[in-house]
């Protein structure tokens, strides 16, 4: 077994600088999130967004869902790495928050490949039709199980699922005042799920890459 590196935040820099870099418009709209204040935590960090990328290229992705699309940082990733016809569906609760992602998404030229779906995500992820190439998860952690259910069903084979935040800031494991009990009942889960190949990525807060056997 090889020796496993810390990731130290220089050597994090690092990796982020060799790798897919952010455009001027990925740029400027992970800046208009920062604004955001203690919302921005919630933004997309810059290694999973050129994964994101990278996976939906890989598996030549058409069709994709997300669910939790904040300020549209995600969203941008994914539908860059989709044909021109290809389809992002996304599911979000907020109008205020998407709205910025959407000046971004017209500037990229990608606006006509998403589909943004403003309103409760339980019933639209419940309502969605179709087969589906890629879903990214990155919306209220409770409910992860339950998407986790709704989307396996309308995954292609070798279709992949990605959910964000799996690690919980690595309270996942030991002892602590506020227990991540929603991610650790979704991850024990989907490990012991039959119908999927799971590995978790110490990437930003836990990335979990689910493959559909």
């Amino acid at each position: 077994m090889g020796n496993q590196v810390q990731v130290t935040d220089q050597l994090h820099d690092y990796m982020v600088a060799h790798g897919m870099p952010l455009d001027e418009i990925a740029t400027e709209l992970v800046a208009e999130t920062q604004q955001l204040g203690s919302a921005a935590g919630m933004l997309t960090t810059a290694d999973q967004a050129a994964l994101l990328t990278t996976l939906t290229r890989l598996i030549s992705a058409r069709r994709a869902v997300e669910i939790g699309t904040f300020t549209g940082f995600s969203a941008l990733a994914i539908s860059r790495g989709l044909p021109e016809d290809g389809q992002l569906i996304c599911l979000d609760v907020s109008d205020e928050w998407t709205s910025i992602g959407r000046k971004y998404w017209e500037r990229a030229g990608v606006a006509d490949r998403i589909d943004l779906r403003i309103g409760d995500a339980h019933e639209s992820a419940a309502e969605l039709d179709g087969e589906f190439d890629l879903a990214f998860v990155d919306a209220d952690k409770p409910a992860y199980i339950e998407y986790f259910e709704h989307l396996v069903p309308r995954i292609r084979p070798n279709g992949l699922l990605l959910f964000d935040n799996t690690l919980a800031g690595g309270r996942v494991v030991g002892v602590h005042e506020e227990d991540p009990v929603d991610r650790k009942e979704f991850n024990a889960h989907i490990a012991a799920d039959d119908r999927v190949d799971v590995v978790m990525l110490g990437i930003g807060d836990g990335l979990t890459l689910v493959r559909k056997r």
